[in-house]
């Protein structure tokens, strides 16, 4: 038997679980493998993890969750349950489809138990500082901090890697705008990745910049627990939902005078605290340069074959001779599903399971999705539908069993949000055993437990 190759996995979110959840499958086919996955938090599961901590955690790094209390999932969980293991098999009877985050959690470990990966297969609190490659040897050189002991022990860990997967997620570094005035504005001002508890703004007027998913969100929550109501500010367009009572939308800020924000359509209003829901960065930096994934975060990636293959069309950029892989560095509409789908992709490249097309359709497939970009991304359900399709093609190159077209629950989710304070009182199918899930004996809005227990036994 040839010796093992090498592989790095960078980061124990859930796409990083997913990868070593898919090498262990399919670890009795193909070339043997040794896997080394480096994760800079002191625990696994990556985003799902709740902090009480801003700005840096206790070894001095970012901290990377951005989970706060009383979140409770904002899409039907049947649109992101794997196939291979249903809620209801990892709870023992159907629950509703918007659980907290805590029940989220608890599923996820359960279906990386039942992959037989976890903590004991982590390098945990080791932070990734470089990554290189050498065109000669084709192989990395990954060096990373050890912070076991703290940042004034930290030690310098390097090893050589003959392929190298990074999931480290786009969600942890957060994308920061500058308004004039906002730096005297006398309330509190903080980016949605620093948000923790929606409590501490009660008998407050709250304005969130952003109205995507994260900036609904926060209005919901601080609406919901005791804040007057406010403003959500959009950039493009209005979301159309009609709000509780106190909450309107406005076009993008344009300025701030104390505690009055002026807005590009001639309004104003005052507020005691501002929300800056505006996305995070695609943000690598331990990546060398020439192989660093760089872009906004969009649907279909640039130089990315099937979404997860470092495969460079960008100038400057080298080939790293498909043995560099990203994984959940799309736009999101899928989660779950979509991350153990591109893991089973990679892991079967990793292992010469499956066959790489050659550099020239690689780059004709990238051109092809990425200049889909701007119709697919003008309404949502094309979007929505591209994802799937996109989700279908990985499956139909793996060969990969089970149900991940969660189309029509996202389509009856979508048109639900017109009635944004009341979506998550609906119910939905199991893509995979067709189970409706019941509806929660409280509604959302007067729910104000997010503990697993209360959760599960009022299913």
């Amino acid at each position: 038997m040839s010796d093992p190759v090498k592989v790095c996995v960078i980061g124990a979110g859930v796409s990083g679980l997913c990868m070593l959840g898919m090498l262990k499958k399919y670890q009795d086919q193909g070339r043997p493998v040794s896997i080394t996955c480096y994760e800079k938090q002191d625990v696994i599961l990556g985003l799902w993890n709740f902090t009480w901590r801003t700005g840096m955690d206790k070894t001095g790094e970012p901290v990377h969750a951005s989970q706060y209390r009383d979140l409770f999932s904002n899409g039907p969980k049947e649109a992101i349950e794997f196939p291979d293991y249903t809620y209801e098999q990892h709870f023992g009877k159907a629950i509703p489809s918007f659980p907290p985050r805590s029940v989220l959690q608890d599923y996820l470990r359960g279906y990386f138990n039942h992959l037989g990966v976890g903590e004991k297969d982590v390098l945990l609190s080791h932070s990734v500082q470089s990554v290189t490659y050498c065109e000669k040897t084709k192989k990395f050189t990954v060096t990373a901090l050890n912070l076991s002991n703290g940042n004034d022990k930290a030690t310098a860990v390097s090893d050589v890697f003959d392929y190298c997967v990074v999931s480290i997620g786009h969600f942890s570094i957060p994308n920061v705008p500058e308004f004039p005035g906002l730096d005297t504005f006398p309330g509190r001002v903080m980016h949605s990745h620093d948000f923790r508890n929606a409590r501490e703004f009660a008998g407050q007027r709250v304005l969130t910049v952003g109205n995507s998913y994260s900036g609904e969100d926060m209005m919901l929550q601080t609406k919901k627990f005791g804040a007057k109501g406010g403003t959500i500010s959009y950039r493009s367009k209005s979301t159309g939902f009609n709000w509780p009572e106190g909450i309107d939308e406005r076009p993008l800020v344009s300025k701030f005078d104390g505690n009055t924000a002026h807005f590009s359509d001639g309004s104003s209003g005052e507020y005691d605290a501002v929300i800056l829901a505006t996305g995070y960065l695609v943000h690598i930096p331990f990546m060398e340069w020439e192989y660093r994934l760089q872009c906004p975060t969009i649907l279909n990636v640039p130089d990315l074959y099937r979404g997860v293959l470092w495969s460079p069309l960008s100038e400057g950029k080298k080939s790293a001779d498909n043995r560099l892989f990203y994984i959940g560095m799309q736009d999101q509409w899928y989660t779950f599903t979509l991350f153990q789908l591109q893991a089973v992709w990679v892991a079967q490249a990793i292992k010469g399971i499956k066959e790489i097309p050659s550099v020239e359709d690689c780059h004709a497939e990238i051109t092809h999705w990425t200049g889909t970009n701007p119709e697919v991304t003008s309404c949502p359900y094309k979007a929505i539908q591209s994802q799937t399709d996109y989700l279908l093609r990985l499956q139909a190159d793996t060969g990969f069993e089970g149900q991940f077209d969660a189309h029509k629950q996202f389509f009856d989710w979508k048109k639900s949000k017109v009635d944004v304070a009341e979506y998550r009182n609906k119910a939905y199918p199991s893509p995979t055993t067709g189970t409706m899930a019941p509806v929660h004996s409280t509604p959302w809005m007067d729910l104000m437990d997010d503990g697993i227990d209360a959760y599960i036994n009022a299913a």
